[in-house]
This record gives C-alpha cells, sequence and structure tokens, in this order.
C-alpha cells in the first residue's frame, strides 16, 4: 500500500529482528518492510528476512547495506552495531527506534545528541505492560514513602540465560523512577545482591537481583515490604512478540503521533508513546 511505513529492521537476523519483521508483515496496513540489516558475515545474509523469520517472503533481504527509500528504522542489534545505526540515520534523517539494551554511558549520549536532528523513541524496554508498571511503581513508592516503620523496595528480575547483561536495562529503570519518587535525604542507595554480614538494611536502598534461567523472555518483580504486609508488583513476558510490537507502536507513533503528522526531532521515551508523559507519579 502506498500509505504504508517503509521500515528497516537493524539487527533482522536476530532473535527480536525476526520478530518485528514478522508483526511489521502482519500488520500489512500500516507496514512494509523495505530494509533487513545485519552484519556482513551474518550466515542469514542474502535470505528473504520473511524467510528468516518463519514466515512468507517480504522481498526484503537480510543484507549489510541500508536500502534508500526508508521511512523508519527499528533498531533491535547489539550495543556493539548501535553507533553505525545511529550514525546512518542522522545522515540521512531516519526517525529511529532504539529498542537495544546495554548502551553505555557515551552511547546514550550519542543518542541525545543525535535527537537534536531526528525523532528518536529510545526506552530500556519496548513492552506496553513494563512501562505501565513503571508508572504504577513510582505511584506505590510516592504513596509508601512516609509510611510508619518505613518500605523496603527490591527488584527481582529473570531473563533467559543467554542475556549478557545483568541487572537488565529495564531492572535499572525501575530503579531509577522509583528513587526519585522516594526523595531521601540521604540520597537512594542501589545495592546489589548481598552476601556476607551486611548488617541491617538501610531505609534508602533499592536492591536489585538477577537471575538467569532457561528460556525465560522477561520478568520483573517490585516488591514494597512494610511491617506487617507488603505489594509485589509483577510484570512478565509469555513470550517476545510484547517486546516486538511496542517498538512498531513506537515507529507508528514517531510517523503518525500528532493529528497523523510526524514527530519533530528530540528524544522521546514510551511514557511519550502511551501519553503518560504527564501522568502523575
Amino acid at each position: 500500500m502506498s500509505n504504508t511505513i517503509k521500515l528497516a529492521v537493524h539487527g533482522a537476523a536476530g532473535r527480536m529482528g525476526q520478530r518485528v519483521v514478522a508483526l511489521a508483515a502482519e500488520d500489512g496496513e500500516n507496514f512494509t518492510v523495505v530494509g533487513a540489516i545485519d552484519h556482513a558475515h551474518h550466515p542469514k545474509v542474502g535470505q528473504d528476512a520473511g524467510t528468516v523469520a518463519g514466515i512468507a517472503p517480504v522481498d526484503a533481504s537480510i543484507s549489510p547495506d541500508w536500502p534508500s527509500d526508508v521511512d523508519i528504522v527499528i533498531d533491535f542489534s547489539l550495543p556493539e552495531a548501535i553507533d553505525g545505526c545511529v550514525a546512518h540515520c542522522v545522515a540521512h534523517a531516519s526517525p529511529l527506534v532504539v529498542a537495544t539494551t546495554g548502551l553505555s554511558e557515551s552511547q546514550k549520549q550519542s543518542l541525545a545528541n543525535a535527537a537534536q536532528s531526528i525523532p528518536i523513541v529510545w526506552a530500556p524496554s519496548m513492552s506496553l505492560a513494563v512501562n505501565l508498571s513503571m508508572r504504577m511503581a513510582q505511584q506505590i513508592t510516592s504513596a509508601l514513602r512516609d509510611v510508619a516503620g518505613g518500605v523496603d523496595i527490591e527488584i527481582l528480575e529473570r531473563h533467559h540465560r543467554f542475556k549478557a547483561d545483568a541487572p537488565s536495562g529495564t531492572a535499572l529503570k525501575f530503579g531509577e523512577l522509583i528513587g526519585e519518587a522516594m526523595d531521601e535525604a540521604p540520597p537512594v542507595m542501589h545495592v546489589h545482591g548481598r552476601e556476607g554480614h551486611t548488617g541491617q538494611r538501610t531505609r534508602n536502598e533499592i536492591g536489585y537481583h538477577a537471575i538467569r534461567v532457561g528460556d525465560n523472555p522477561g520478568e520483573h518483580t517490585i516488591v514494597f515490604g512494610m511491617l506487617g504486609e507488603r505489594i509485589e508488583l509483577n510484570v512478565a513476558a509469555s513470550n517476545r512478540d510484547c517486546y516486538a510490537a511496542g517498538a512498531l507502536a513506537a515507529a507508528k507513533w514517531l510517523m503518525r503521533g500528532q493529528d497523523g503528522k510526524p514527530m519533530p526531532a528530540g528524544l522521546y521515551n514510551m511514557f511519550d508513546v502511551l501519553g503518560m508523559a504527564d501522568a502523575a507519579k
């Protein structure tokens, strides 16, 4: 269709890239896959991206070369590949959705710099449920931070055995947002695991625990412990499609976000996509 969004997927041969290709092809009213980018030595280079994703061919082959006619790029690659993708998008004025996790501080700064000239959505998780849960975690923290006896907050995250970074970027984002809502003095302490004689837990710390098991696509539990009761906020993915669907929602929002018009240059997140940027915390 002539009015579909022409999509290039960076990291198209990977597990998440394949799901983006598959779901984009399924949503043919909104998307046409015109590019499937991966590194030159990938064994799938030359194969149709649809075939690689387990669906009908999409007439876009896995390739290290970028197509010339692209409306928007979704990046689901690796930290070592993101720099080239961002540089290409800036050079060709292509809006960009960055779903790659584990970025360094310098890479995050590069995204901020690039967002001065192109619109970018970047978030540690593309899951709509995760981002809604983040808002809920902020609200729970704000409501309980002055409760008698205090509230202890711990973040448990579970992922598949192949995940390279720990804790997850999503867990760290939960902690960042919760820390902002705690509004404590002294500053919030981020504690990663515990071992040995650690002494009594302090009031101003957030604990993180990373679990790596099997093929778990992602699960986060935020525990709010008080004297005599507790709240556990749990959000879990049963497969990877929630992340791919969220990335496509972000791409659609960048292209048609305001009265059907593309968003201007800027660095956006999934709260913006969900219309929750100004939601009460």
